[in-house]
């Protein structure tokens, strides 16, 4: 059972953070349905920004604060959106987005980016628990893409070059190699996130 399934509603801030989630979801599946590929570039378009929003935060806070404390929550952060940048990296050079679907990448960043700096400098632990349910939902997304793939109803290409090198592959390892190992980041970005909001 997912993380979230065990813990959405306890209260207002995650009713509201469960409800977001459900929402992108739901504009997801409305505007790529099966096309898994073009999903995972928007999708981790948005997911490169909470890391990086939270890193920064965390920094100043650490400034004005003048407290040593929060360097390892600030590296865990932007190591995360560092990781989520490279699946994006991933996912363009395997669906090759059109200037449209480019266009598209870049709103979502602009839009999503005020909405989650806003969310996260007034409600810290909803930001968290949001980006929790996110990568719960993202760990779902990549479960059903590997099966499209595995039943080749989705051609198993080879990984890109860059994707190899990033997590050490195989030279022969394949799409489903990839999806695998962005898979278990999700998993590990869910539960770092679900964290956070529990020690809120």
């Amino acid at each position: 059972m997912q993380i979230y399934e065990k813990i959405k509603r306890i209260n207002v801030s995650d009713t509201f953070a469960f409800s977001m989630t459900r929402f992108f979801r739901f504009t997801a599946d409305t505007f790529f349905s099966q096309r898994y590929g073009h999903r995972a570039v928007v999708l981790e378009t948005v997911a490169g920004v909470p890391g990086m929003v939270a890193g920064v935060w965390m920094h100043f806070k650490s400034l004005r604060a003048m407290k040593v404390g929060y360097g390892e929550q600030i590296r865990e952060m932007l190591a995360e959106a560092e990781n989520e940048r490279m699946h994006l990296m991933f996912f363009i050079a395997i669906a090759k987005p059109n200037f449209i679907e480019r266009f598209i990448v870049l709103g979502a960043q602009v839009v999503f980016g005020f909405f989650y700096l806003f969310i996260y400098i007034f409600f810290t632990k909803t930001a968290h628990r949001m980006i929790g349910y996110f990568e719960d939902e993202a760990v779902k997304s990549y479960t059903e893409y590997l099966k499209m793939v595995e039943s080749g109803e989705v051609e198993n290409i080879p990984a890109p070059l860059l994707a190899i090198q990033y997590y050490k592959l195989g030279t022969d390892a394949r799409l489903s190699d990839l999806i695998r190992c962005v898979r278990a980041d999700e998993q590990s970005h869910s539960e770092t996130n679900h964290n956070y909001a529990d020690k809120l």
